[in-house]
């Protein structure tokens, strides 16, 4: 049995990806900075405590392991020094980071020497970040670019985790609480409000009030392999205020699995010239469906069924499509050429 390291295990994130581990026949070795939550969280397996300032803990942490899932937020702390653990390790490293900034630093700083090694690493191998990407790169098919790609959220809700929290705080800090967005080529820093849209989700969801521009680590992983100079990410009104708000409790198991009673749509057009593609998928619980993509980004890795090495995002490094029908039981795809 594999063994595969999960830092940051013990929290909302790392359960699910823990659970779904066991599940693939994989055997987790859980790791993070506070040894008592460890233990409660995963009694009777391989307990490491490791901290991401401490190199030689995150070594001992990763000693005999086939790959490493970082789910230890804020990624601008953690990233980096377990994806220098893991290059010590000649490991591979898949984390489920959200933060547009710490995706960057993951592609400026570790592109040249994860390719020199010739080993993977896969950052935002989560809902945001590496489900659009796939989304993506499946409807765009067999086109070579696109004028536009967007990425409509639709969540009925958005109870925040406190690891999404203290990331949002520490993504806040570092643009000096201005806004990004992916525009011409590049990313774009602004001082002005987002714009109030309206967005025709598919159907039963219908025509939707949603914050544009809403940027998600999408405007780092698709254009990161895509030449599309466009790339914009909406969420619905709703979620974006239960996000906002400081008095939003945390997610609730509201079945056996632990996931929230938080459903999602995630609707995809992919625009070049007057041709439009489109793809759309939906589910229960962005962090519990976090979960199977990295797990399933590991399986694929270790069994070699990738497209390049160094740091690449999900649409690169994998079949997205056949990627995205991996996922079936997790949840629902459709891709549409509408025109």
């Amino acid at each position: 049995m594999k063994s595969v390291a999960v830092f940051g295990a013990y929290g909302h994130t790392g359960r699910f990806v823990v659970a779904r581990l066991r599940e693939r026949g994989f055997l987790p070795v859980v790791s993070g900075r506070d040894a008592g939550k460890l233990a409660a969280a995963h009694p009777g397996l391989d307990a490491r405590p490791a901290s991401a300032d401490d190199p030689a803990s995150l070594d001992r942490a990763l000693a005999g392991t086939v790959a490493v899932i970082n789910c230890a937020g804020p990624f601008a702390t953690t990233a980096a020094p377990v994806i220098e653990a893991a290059l010590r390790a000649g490991i591979p490293y898949v984390d489920v980071a959200a933060e547009i900034e710490a995706n960057l630093d993951t592609f400026a700083h570790f592109a040249d020497r994860a390719r020199a090694a010739g080993t993977v690493v896969v950052p935002a191998m989560a809902f945001y970040g590496g489900l659009g990407d796939l989304m993506v790169t499946a409807a765009m098919g067999d086109w070579t670019e696109a004028d536009e790609a967007h990425i409509a959220y639709g969540l009925n809700s958005w109870h925040p985790t406190e690891g999404t929290r203290t990331a949002g705080a520490v993504s806040r800090r570092r643009r000096d609480g201005r806004r990004v967005r992916y525009t011409g080529g590049r990313l774009e820093y602004r001082h002005d409000d987002p714009p109030a849209l309206e967005w025709t989700f598919p159907a039963p969801m219908g025509p939707r009030a949603v914050i544009g521009e809403f940027t998600m680590a999408d405007v780092v992983t698709v254009p990161s392999h895509l030449p599309i100079p466009e790339v914009r990410t909406y969420m619905t009104v709703e979620a974006a205020r239960d996000v906002s708000a400081q008095d939003t409790p945390a997610p609730v198991a509201a079945d056996e699995h632990g996931r929230s009673a938080q459903t999602f749509l995630v609707d995809v057009v992919v625009r070049s010239g007057s041709r439009e593609r489109r793809a759309v998928a939906s589910g229960q619980d962005i962090y519990a469906v976090t979960a199977p993509l990295a797990v399933e980004a590991v399986e694929r890795i270790l069994t070699g069924r990738t497209r390049t090495t160094g740091v690449a995002s999900a649409g690169e490094m994998f079949d997205a499509a056949d990627f995205l029908r991996a996922l079936s039981s997790h949840l629902s795809l459709e891709l549409l050429a509408t025109a």
